[in-house]
């Protein structure tokens, strides 16, 4: 069985196809800049990696494109072996708990929640129109970041705000990276050989998320009612006091969403270094003793320490911390800072495990009061799984 796995931008289509009969990665790629001068695509495949400037002028063409090359390419040799296709979807609101199977009601939905997330669901939306034309009888499913999150409780989800808020107008804690904590809490269950685990997932790479997960559920994350709340980020800001806002747009002659675009597009490793978003280029500016630099990866440190400490509280204590993400997966020198700052916790790390890169390994100790894990994240295969298993359920 095969499945391609979707991930529509406002200006980009990225692709996994899937043998869903091993799990494997038949091909993978991405078509960038659509719409605009300069678009392209890259598709991998084997040990073989195409790339080829093209005009892209709708998501409708990279589709078409696609699927022409897939064909051309003899890794598949027509349609009909794609059996199904999974969509990710960036916001369902409170409405979707799982992914589903799209329907005409599920892209109005899309469409209604776009203003929770105007860069992403029309985007979305897109992704979906496009493939509905080329392949108008093939199977499709939404994956949304959001559901996993619908599991949090009340105390969790709602801010301390006129409730009115939230009843007229969805003001909430909603979560983001959802589709990756559900993959990092069931591949850690399966590692440790238990479902009753009480785990805090670190999904930390340039926007990064922390959620406290009990028995598979989320019951709690650090982002908000927007992926601008929470841990500090590349660009993004994290949490604040909002009252900033107001002060910055007075003196600086700003509109509220000129200094939003700030807190999003400005502020993060690149705001307090003034130099780079990548964790790479502040530990090596770190390294050389530029006093913003460790200012930067200090900040980083301790934003995610606080959400770690926090959530030890809120589960009882803690079974397994997992890292993932580009920061998360291959930063060895992040991770040993933040589980140094845990050592009050009991968790102790082996320093030459935390020196692997971009796989699953276990780098506590033996004697370590909390197991902690690095795990690959893999959003492209939960949506190809969920595809599969709505294509059963039907």
């Amino acid at each position: 069985m095969k499945i391609i796995s979707i991930n529509a931008g406002s200006s980009s289509l990225k692709f996994s196809l899937f043998n869903m009969d091993d799990e494997s990665v038949i091909a993978s790629g991405v078509f960038e800049r659509i719409g605009m001068e300069g678009s392209c695509y890259t598709i991998k495949y084997l040990d073989e990696k195409i790339e080829q400037q093209i005009e892209l002028v709708s998501h409708k063409d990279a589709v078409r494109i696609l699927l022409e090359k897939l064909i051309d390419l003899k890794i598949i040799n027509s349609l009909e072996e794609i059996n199904g296709v999974g969509h990710r979807l960036v916001h369902g609101k409170d409405k979707y708990s799982s992914s589903v199977v799209i329907t005409d009601e599920v892209i109005a939905d899309l469409d209604q929640f776009k203003e929770f997330a105007p860069l992403h669901n029309p985007a979305n939306i897109l992704g979906i129109e496009a493939f509905r034309e080329v392949l108008p009888d093939v199977f499709m499913v939404g994956v949304f970041d959001t559901a996993f999150h619908q599991t949090m409780d009340p105390v969790s989800y709602i801010y301390p705000v006129p409730y009115s808020w939230y009843q007229d107008y969805g003001v909430r804690k909603y979560g983001f990276h959802g589709t990756s904590h559900r993959y990092i809490a069931k591949t850690a269950a399966k590692l440790l050989g238990k479902e009753n685990l009480r785990m805090i997932s670190c999904h930390i790479g340039n926007g990064a998320s922390l959620a406290a997960i009990k028995d598979g559920k989320c019951i709690d994350t650090s982002m908000g009612f927007t992926p601008l709340a929470g841990v500090m980020m590349g660009t993004r800001s994290g949490d604040i006091d909002p009252s900033i806002i107001p002060y910055v747009m007075e003196k600086e002659g700003k509109n509220a969403s000129e200094v939003i675009d700030d807190l999003n597009k400005r502020s993060g490793l690149l705001g307090l270094s003034e130099y780079s978003n990548d964790m790479r280029d502040i530990l090596a500016k770190a390294e050389e003793g530029d006093e913003k630099a460790i200012l930067a990866r200090d900040k980083y440190v301790r934003t995610i320490v606080n959400y770690i400490g926090s959530y030890y509280l809120l589960l009882g204590g803690v079974d397994v911390i997992c890292f993932t993400a580009g920061v998360g997966e291959n930063s060895c020198p992040i991770r040993r800072l933040v589980c140094e700052a845990l050592l009050p916790l009991g968790v102790k790390i082996d320093l030459e495990k935390n020196n692997d890169r971009g796989k699953t390994v276990k780098i506590s100790t033996e004697d370590s009061k909390i197991s902690v894990y690095v795990i690959p994240t893999d959003e492209e295969l939960m949506i190809a799984r969920d595809t599969v298993s709505l294509m059963k359920n039907r």
